[in-house]
């Protein structure tokens, strides 16, 4: 099976589980826009990122209510407007931002903020006032539905660097939210414009540039089936930003996985040697970057991350053949108190394995899970386990290793559309997804956001604070 069809497979029970356990009875329709000025319905309110002194706001205008379920809705160019002031103050809301440029999809970003305070809200497009349209900012307590937020607290001690976090990039790909057998009817990139992963890929490096981050890391599935040109693509992409091993890291995702020649007869698999230990499978990507089931670390200042093969040979699921879970062991224990960033495609908890759509089989199998999370009680240092994979943002809680942050991060290559920074203080961290904001990157992202029937948004885009969060942790080793 593609990551496509098991991703959204059980695509309609994803309502059940998209929001990590938040209740679909919590909101009602009403508070959903229901548009005015001709039929312009302003819609899909998100507070895309929050940091300590600033926030991002994503929406969208549509030309009438949304279907009941599934299809393409093209946005209507609009107007973008901001009012904000103060939870605690009585004075009405200021305009902070106004864009006369039309755009379908907007996202804003309003600086100087105070960390850790609270502020009141309002976005617009042709004076109508933004509502949540999914259900995960449905709720009541969502920023979206009380139009309030609190900005995050400034992580303690000092500011030591910024990394970027990439996943699910998705080279070559071309179809996007197929569930099984060629259905629905997939989401493609608007004739004439570039592919849409490209697009992604390109638009995240250059943001991280501006950002001022020195070091990427991409968390798997870099292509669609691995084949020579999506690994050489992958690899152009990158090496714009610098040099693989030193300004980029990479591991391997199962869209990666060695592939056979029958897989794919025009693939170009049949120029690789077969690989050791298989009838006929090539290695297209490990030839390029790093060898199957092979881990891998280096060093950013004190920061060690440590980078995990969890691609099984022919399946979605994930695995740790026993020669990589030793030297994973032999790494950790030479020095187990040194600030660790664990990274591998598949998650690795329980919680992460009954609560994405797929259910077990889509994750690190619980023997390799369970392996792991005990070499990380014993290290100390290990203070994330980063995986990709499942296209959301989400948390879950720790089987063993409490003191380990286990996290999946949201995809790059369709909805939400984005990367993460992870920001690194002497005294802790903070994470902050931020969805692409080159026009067209944004007009892919609002192609994609109706993939999976239009319930697949719900289950990636996820809770506000399981994308933007600080952690107090001592990290002065780094």
């Amino acid at each position: 099976m593609s990551r496509r069809t098991v991703l959204t497979s059980g695509a309609g029970a994803a309502g059940l589980v998209a929001l990590s356990g938040a209740s679909a009875g919590a909101f009602s329709l009403e508070h959903f826009g229901t548009g005015s000025a001709s039929g312009l319905v302003v819609t899909d309110l998100e507070v895309v990122t929050l940091t300590d002194t600033s926030v991002t706001f994503g929406w969208a205008c549509y030309n009438g209510p949304h279907p009941p379920v599934g299809g393409l809705r093209p946005t209507v160019p609009s107007d973008s407007e901001v009012l904000l002031g103060p939870a605690d103050g009585t004075a009405p809301m200021k305009v902070v931002h106004h864009d006369p440029t039309p755009r379908g999809m907007h996202l804003v970003t309003i600086t100087g903020l105070e960390p850790n305070r609270s502020y009141r809200f309002e976005c617009r497009s042709r004076g109508i006032a933004a509502r949540p349209g999914l259900v995960a900012t449905n709720q009541a307590w969502s920023p979206e539905r009380l139009g309030r937020f609190r900005t995050l607290s400034t992580p303690p001690g000092d500011y030591i660097r910024t990394i970027a976090l990439v996943n699910d990039t998705h080279i070559g790909e071309d179809e996007h939210g197929i569930l099984f057998a060629g259905m629905p009817e997939p989401i493609i990139q608007e004739p004439g414009a570039d592919p849409f992963p490209e697009i992604m890929l390109r638009g995240a490096l250059a943001e991280a540039r501006a950002h001022g981050v020195s070091r990427v890391l991409v968390n798997g599935d870099t292509t669609s089936e691995a084949r020579p040109d999506e690994v050489r693509k992958f690899r152009e992409i990158m090496d714009t930003y610098g040099t693989h091993g030193v300004d980029y890291h990479v591991t391997r995702g199962n869209h990666d996985r060695p592939h056979t020649p029958s897989s794919d007869l025009a693939a170009g698999y049949e120029a690789f040697p077969v690989l050791e230990g298989t009838a006929d499978h090539r290695d297209v990507w490990g030839a390029e970057f790093i060898p199957r089931q092979q881990m891998w670390t280096t060093s950013i200042g004190g920061l060690r991350v440590l980078g995990i093969d969890s691609a099984m040979l022919d399946a979605s699921g994930g695995e740790i053949l026993p020669h990589q879970m030793s030297d994973i062991a032999a790494e950790l224990a030479a020095d187990p108190d040194r600030p660790t960033l664990a990274m591998a495609h598949h998650p690795v908890t329980r919680e992460a394995a009954w609560t994405n759509v797929s259910g077990p089989i889509f994750v690190l199998n619980e023997h390799d899970a369970n392996i792991l999370q005990g070499h990380f009680t014993r290290a100390p240092g290990v203070f994330m386990m980063w995986a990709g994979h499942t296209h959301r943002a989400r948390r879950t809680s720790p089987d063993a290793a409490q003191h380990v942050d286990f996290v999946e991060t949201a995809s790059n290559g369709g909805y939400p559309g984005g990367y993460t920074l992870l920001h690194l203080y002497t005294g802790g961290y903070m994470m902050n997804f931020h969805r692409i904001g080159t026009e067209e990157a944004l007009r892919w992202s609002a192609r994609s956001r109706w993939a999976g029937l239009g319930i697949n948004p719900d289950y990636t885009l996820g809770l506000t604070d399981h994308r933007n969060y600080v952690v107090h942790r001592d990290l002065s080793g780094i």
